[in-house]
């Protein structure tokens, strides 16, 4: 299991953040999910309006606001 996310943040024109994080919240219309790593396969459509937070290493977090738009999980394999 890895100890960290590779985290990408894209909107429709570009790439607005990629790094490594401890966890990633976002709130998707089916509730607030949490992901760590290890975490399962899955794609979510996000809450419109919503946030996705970055925690990054440290205790720093980084905040997006979003108006819709999806989350895609994947296993990096």
């Amino acid at each position: 299991m890895a100890s960290q996310l590779q985290v990408e943040v894209v909107a429709v024109e570009e790439k607005v953040w990629s790094g490594e994080a401890e966890m990633l919240v976002a709130r998707t219309t089916e509730g607030e999910l949490g992901v760590l790593p290890g975490h399962a396969p899955l794609l979510g459509q996000l809450a419109e309006p919503s946030q996705v937070r970055v925690k990054l290493g440290g205790g720093e977090e980084i905040t997006y606001d979003v108006d819709g738009g999806f989350l895609s999980i994947t296993d990096g394999a």
